[in-house]
């Protein structure tokens, strides 16, 4: 009988503690992209019309929150996205210039938590929270 391992005790050998005691609630970072026919959700497959896909967002969102921490995560260390909470409110047509931000909320041992915001122009595209643990880059990567 194989018995495989539940989530929490992969995680436990995967996301392991980052010392990291710079990384601070309001920490804010940056994420740019301009809508074209590769980030559409045609092109995504994530709908059919030729507007920013929401996997697009995502990914916007994402950086954003990674530039946030990016020079307080400590050497040998990144983060990784675990959970995401996002509304898409209004469509971006191609050649848009998106804006994401993102704030940190809160942190949890390794764990980190975002507030987080993409607009184009003056108006609001997407709002989401989204959280990133802190992981040792080798080891997160030796179980891929």
């Amino acid at each position: 009988m194989i018995l495989q391992k539940s989530r929490e005790e992969r995680a436990a050998v995967i996301i392991v503690d980052v010392e990291a005691p710079l990384i601070v609630s309001g920490l804010r970072g940056e994420g740019r992209r301009t809508v074209d026919a590769g980030n559409t959700a045609e092109a995504l497959g994530s709908g059919d019309v030729p507007v920013l896909g929401t996997p697009a967002v995502l990914a916007v969102i994402e950086e954003a929150a990674v530039n946030a921490i990016r020079r307080q995560v400590p050497e040998g260390g990144t983060s990784v996205g675990v959970w995401v909470e996002l509304e898409h409110l209004a469509p971006s047509k191609i050649g848009a210039e998106v804006v994401a931000t993102a704030v940190l909320t809160a942190v949890e041992g390794r764990l980190l938590h975002f507030d987080c915001e993409v607009h184009d122009g003056g108006t609001l595209v997407a709002r989401a929270k989204h959280r990133r643990y802190l992981v040792i880059r080798d080891r997160w990567l030796a179980k891929a």
